[in-house]
């Protein structure tokens, strides 16, 4: 079959190097004298008439790059789980079909994470050419090293880290900052690496409040002593993960509702956390739950060039018919390998950060990284 005319759309949540991966797809579909028709907002595009469309050349898309977020918009719309008139949830997949054909798509190019792709991996099964671009900020894709978005949130919360040492370290307190990470701990981990958090507390260790409360009195020592030892800290700062959870515990969420993949809202751990180190410690605490922002800002220099890499590797695979894939990445960046792998791969399968290697379970932050 020869592709002439495809779609490309954003899932899930936004992420710096989306904007990239499109201009490259962009740019590289040009090359192979294919066109590429923006859907707006995810697989909603292809479900909700009026089917909105944008068609995406060189020019309209050539500054996209430096663009943060995505300009295509998204939604968490699960085709196969999707509203129907009588907002009942449905398998609405053969509208997905349907629709292309009505925009006489050839193709698509699906850049999103776990929940995007598997739907991008269901619809596979059903015929339907697709190659996906593994986004998410958590980087916990299977089948690839590296995901769109991690670096720029990555900087950011690091920055955010080293800004919070400033009112700790003034006031004396205990800062806890809660950043995303729903099943993996890589952005808590690395963030908190770089910005030499004190604590650093994951989804793939469940963690002790007692264990934490003995850190900090080992390092900040009696609050109230006379005179000021300049050698031991006043402060501490904690990045916890969004999903970390005590072994008591479990995983909080900020309501009961659940989206169309099924997944609640997680969030509420460091304040929890910050009002027990009040309660229980010498110490006073406070929480800061940084939220979407920390996904925000334009690309790092690696998010652009694996996105601009990403996009045109996924046109590459689209114009040799090699369909049912996920463009991966391994190796260190930014000079990554570029392959192709199954897009089930995603489906079931988590990348979670290697406790063994790098966490030091008893003192809950990197071992043999300087901390």
């Amino acid at each position: 079959m020869k592709v002439k005319r495809i779609g490309v759309l954003t899932g899930g949540g936004d992420a710096p190097g989306l904007n990239p991966a499109i201009k490259g797809l962009v740019y590289r579909a040009s090359d192979h004298g294919i066109s590429v028709i923006g859907l707006y907002d995810g697989w909603r595009s292809l479900l909700d008439p009026p089917l909105e469309t944008w068609p995406l050349d060189r020019e309209t898309v050539r500054r996209w790059d430096r663009d943060g977020g995505t300009n295509l918009g998204s939604s968490r719309t699960n085709p196969f789980k999707a509203p129907n008139e009588a907002g009942e949830r449905v398998d609405r997949s053969d509208e997905v079909i349907k629709n292309m054909e009505k925009l006489g798509l050839d193709a698509l190019v699906a850049c999103g994470g776990e929940d995007t792709l598997g739907v991008a991996a269901r619809l596979t099964q059903k015929g339907v050419p697709v190659v996906g671009v593994p986004k998410t900020i958590d980087k916990d894709l299977a089948g690839t090293d590296y995901t769109l978005g991690f670096d720029t949130a990555l900087r950011n919360v690091t920055e955010i880290i080293e800004w919070s040492r400033n009112p700790a370290g003034s006031h004396g307190w205990v800062q806890v900052i809660e950043v995303m990470g729903r099943h993996a701990g890589h952005l808590a981990f690395w963030s908190g690496v770089a910005g030499q958090a004190d604590l650093i507390l994951i989804p793939e260790h469940p963690f002790s409040y007692a264990k934490v409360f003995a850190l900090l009195r080992e390092r900040m020592g009696d609050p109230n002593r006379l005179t000021r030892d300049p050698r031991r800290p006043r402060y501490s700062v904690i990045v916890v993960a969004e999903g970390a959870y005590a072994e008591d515990g479990q995983i909080v969420t900020l309501d009961d509702r659940q989206d169309a993949f099924g997944h609640a809202r997680l969030g509420g751990i460091g304040e929890i956390l910050a009002r027990k180190i009040r309660e229980e410690t010498p110490y006073d605490a406070r929480s800061a739950a940084i939220g979407h922002p920390q996904r925000g800002g334009h690309p790092s220099p690696i998010d652009r060039i694996m996105g601009l890499s990403f996009g045109a590797r996924a046109a590459d695979a689209i114009a040799a018919g090699d369909f049912g894939k996920m463009v991966s990445a391994r190796g260190i960046a930014p000079s990554f390998e570029l392959s192709l792998v199954d897009l089930g791969i995603v489906v079931g399968n988590l990348n979670t950060l290697d406790v063994a290697r790098y966490y030091d379970t008893e003192r809950y932050h990197a071992k043999n990284l300087g901390m």
